[in-house]
């Protein structure tokens, strides 16, 4: 402990937040992307992006019930499942889908997934694979190629830090108000204290909420004695009582025929009324114990809840009520799941969390900066006089080099692979995040051998000249470009363009910024090299005059 209070929550403000900040940079980064998980995904596969996208069509959910439980009859009838799926805001095509059975040594079997066209009765089958969106959704908890427990145990902690970090930095901020109005242009590490109080307090509220919702989602992994205590341990038991229709019924091998999904309709109207249907999915098609799911689209409603009614489906039967069950403890667990995933907000709001995920980003960003120049400026002295810096500091300056440069590179990268990678290539997916994480480690090399503003530049020169390229690259590698997606509409397609060259330009700018900074260090240390010049001179002469 310090020898204050208040140094004592300085010290924990700085290095809870410094042992673990790049991991948080790279889980605020992909959370942030997260956002809009379903318009890269949509932009990821070109072959949806003419004929394809529609509205939800309440006159038509009948008829296409019909005509998808026929094409699935036809086309899966071995499936483990199928699922039919209407078209929503964020996904914005209809589709129907299967998952095969699993294969020997499979936990599950394979998705298969075929997209109904506005015109025309072929579906469209030949879709590139590709993660898109759902990548970065998946990286900001599970990070990749290691068991997902693992992962998240490791972002659990690098959270509750987060969280410990923001505590004392309130505390900390004795001038909480005063400093966000408050920005020293070209001062050094006063600027980088001062960028990381505005991007902090700015967006503190979203902070705490991301930060504690972050950790309720994952609250039974990480604290699992209440369902241990209450169900002796059964984790099945636990999970069947608080969402039966996610319970995976199995097969019990004896064929009956599936009753017509369309007859149902008029039994679940009358529970939700004229409620959008989302998604309904047959477990164990053609078998005597299949299941018929019916989940609705909550839309803008503050909930993470799927809500089901669930039907048999042999005779029809409905073994719900399809209406969940109040309850305090349920209602606040969901409220706080659906705040941290932001699916029900409506385009200006979650273009807001978007923005807030950007400062939380910044907020790390100029913090590890800041830590850095700091050193740097006490270890001056030693290195005026050619002594190295030390292991701290060119670790620090080296990891911040690869994250924050290195993210948006590598994000570029994994966009130019999904255009540009054959289509038919084998674990095309894997593939493309291969390459993300290749052109991360790629910035990684280049950090441990030169960490100078020169390297710095030519990562970001690099980052922004691709994202600026990004409507170029589509309409180079797809059937529209970005005028076409503004007179069809099709805001998801015309927004990636968008902001994709409004980042690159940020790129660029920041760019110059490090050009016109070595500028002016160029200078000050001409103007000192003149000034040492003009003192030997003058030495030299005073000492002959003595001679």
């Amino acid at each position: 402990m310090k020898e204050t209070f208040f140094r004592s929550m300085t010290w924990l403000h700085t290095w809870v937040g410094l042992l673990v900040c790049w991991v948080l940079l790279l889980v605020f980064f992909a959370g942030t992307l997260s956002y809009y998980r379903y318009e890269i995904t949509l932009w990821s596969k070109p072959e949806l992006h003419k004929n394809v996208i529609q509205q939800y069509d309440a006159s038509q959910v009948a008829n296409e019930l019909e005509r998808a439980q026929n094409y699935l009859t036809e086309h899966a009838p071995d499936a483990r499942d199928w699922r039919i799926n209407f078209p929503t805001d964020r996904k914005p095509y209809m589709s129907y889908s299967w998952q095969t059975q699993p294969e020997e040594g499979q936990r599950r079997g394979k998705f298969i997934e075929h997209i109904a066209p506005i015109e025309g009765n072929d579906l469209i089958s030949d879709v590139r694979e590709s993660k898109g969106g759902h990548f970065f959704y998946r990286l900001h908890f599970d990070l990749h190629y290691m068991p997902a427990k693992i992962a998240r145990w490791i972002v659990g902690f690098c959270t509750m830090f987060m969280l410990i970090a923001l505590i004392s930095g309130i505390v900390i901020h004795k001038r909480i108000f005063k400093d966000f109005f408050s920005f020293r242009r070209n001062k050094g590490s006063r600027s980088w204290l001062d960028a990381h109080n505005v991007s902090s307090v700015l967006a503190l509220p979203y902070h705490l909420m991301i930060t504690y919702t972050g950790l309720v989602t994952l609250m039974m992994m990480y604290m699992p004695w209440g369902v241990m205590t209450a169900y002796d341990g059964d984790f099945k038991s636990f999970s069947k009582e608080l969402r039966p229709s996610r319970v995976q019924v199995k097969p019990v091998g004896i064929e009956a025929q599936t009753v017509s999904i369309s007859a149902l309709l008029p039994q679940v109207k009358a529970i939700w009324a004229q409620d959008p249907i989302k998604q309904v999915v047959i477990n164990n098609p053609s078998d005597q114990n299949s299941k018929i799911n019916f989940y609705r689209d909550t839309g803008e409603a503050v909930t993470d809840r799927r809500t089901a009614i669930i039907f048999d489906g042999s005779n029809g039967e409905r073994l719900n009520s399809g209406i969940e069950p109040n309850s305090g403890a349920q209602n606040t667990h969901d409220t706080l799941i659906a705040l941290h995933t932001g699916r029900f907000a409506e385009p200006l709001l979650r273009a807001l969390f978007f923005i807030c995920g950007i400062l939380g980003c910044a907020m790390i960003t100029t913090g590890t900066l800041l830590w850095a120049v700091k050193i740097r400026q006490k270890q001056q002295k030693q290195l005026k006089q050619g002594a190295k810096a030390s292991l701290g500091l060119r670790l620090v300056e080296g990891l911040n080099l690869t994250f924050i440069t290195g993210l948006p590179l590598a994000t570029a990268s994994f966009f130019y692979a999904n255009r540009l990678l054959p289509t038919n290539l084998a674990e095309r997916a894997q593939s493309e995040i291969n390459i993300f994480f290749i052109a991360l480690v790629t910035v990684a090399l280049l950090a441990c051998f030169n960490r100078s503003l020169a390297a710095w530049r030519a990562v970001m020169m690099l980052s922004a000249t691709a994202l600026v390229a990004i409507p170029v690259l589509n309409a180079a590698t797809s059937n529209s470009n970005l005028l076409d997606n503004i007179s069809q509409r099709q805001w998801s397609l015309v927004g990636f363009d968008v902001m994709c060259v409004f980042f690159g330009l940020v790129l660029f700018f920041a760019r110059t910024k490090l050009i016109s900074k070595q500028g002016v260090f160029t200078k000050k240390a001409a103007n000192a090299r003149i000034a040492n010049h003009e003192v030997m001179l003058h030495t030299s002469s005073a000492t002959k005059e003595g001679i």
